[in-house]
């Protein structure tokens, strides 16, 4: 395919995936139960968080976890008591376990009454060209709160060569617009010309198998061959391939 073969090509694929039939089967409809930006927020990141594996399971449990929370997760984060956490025992999600969430609730609260909310550290450290170093600052905030350093896994550091996919996806959420009903774009001072596509197996297959991507490890490296290629194909919203790429290896088996 030419270039611009390619492109059209693409289009179509995010024009098709891009609605909120996409929904059904991903666990973005589990933020899209709320209407609070904060809840939003708090449920899309931890939902993000378990992002990977089985995605029946992901929904699953993401849906379990909201219901830990009483279906309010912001309130639950902000005012939790320690009887409140001991009812997240139990819960798990492949590696992802009770103290990890644990965790988790005690650094979301530390992020929105100390550091102004998860929108303010990631528009804060923005640069004109990625978000990249912004998740890697983030990380440092997030586990700035004595904590295990297993929990420590479950953020992603891209100055570790990581290609921090589920960050990457949960900035998707935030930033791209809600024309389509797909993703949120609560998040405004953030230009969709700097989002990376969350990079996995089948986005990844799929970039290699259309010339999009050599490297053939999913990490840092990879993403930046990837975000150079896509920012080429359109310059103001590359991540909007992410649905092409992804619904292509998942549901065409591409």
């Amino acid at each position: 395919m030419t270039k611009n073969e390619l492109k059209d090509f693409l289009n179509a694929k995010v024009e098709l995936y891009n609605n909120p039939k996409f929904l059904e089967s991903d666990p973005l409809q589990i933020p899209h139960r709320f209407s609070k930006k904060e809840d939003i927020e708090t449920c899309a990141f931890l939902t993000a968080t378990i992002a990977w594996g089985n995605r029946k399971s992901i929904i699953n449990n993401a849906s379990k976890l909201m219901k830990l929370m009483d279906e309010n997760p912001y309130d639950f984060i902000l005012n939790h008591t320690d009887a409140d956490l001991d009812s997240l025992q139990n819960f798990v999600h492949r590696t992802f376990n009770d103290r990890d969430l644990t965790y988790f609730i005690k650094s979301l609260k530390n992020i929105y009454t100390v550091h102004g909310g998860l929108e303010s550290i990631f528009t804060d450290y923005q640069n004109k060209h990625s978000l990249q170093m912004a998740i890697s600052r983030f990380k440092e905030v997030f586990f700035e709160l004595p904590h295990e350093n297993r929990t420590t896994k479950h953020v992603s550091d891209p100055k570790k060569g990581s290609a921090a996919k589920r960050i990457n996806m949960f900035l998707r959420w935030m930033v791209r617009d809600n024309t389509t009903g797909v993703d949120f774009g609560l998040w405004k001072d953030i230009p969709t010309s700097i989002l990376s596509c969350p990079l996995d197996v089948h986005s990844g297959n799929v970039a290699r198998k259309l010339n999009l991507l050599k490297r053939k490890q999913n990490d840092a490296k990879a993403l930046s061959e990837l975000d150079k290629n896509l920012r080429e194909l359109d310059s103001n919203d590359p991540v909007k391939y992410d649905f092409a790429l992804f619904g292509l290896g998942v549901f065409e088996k591409f």
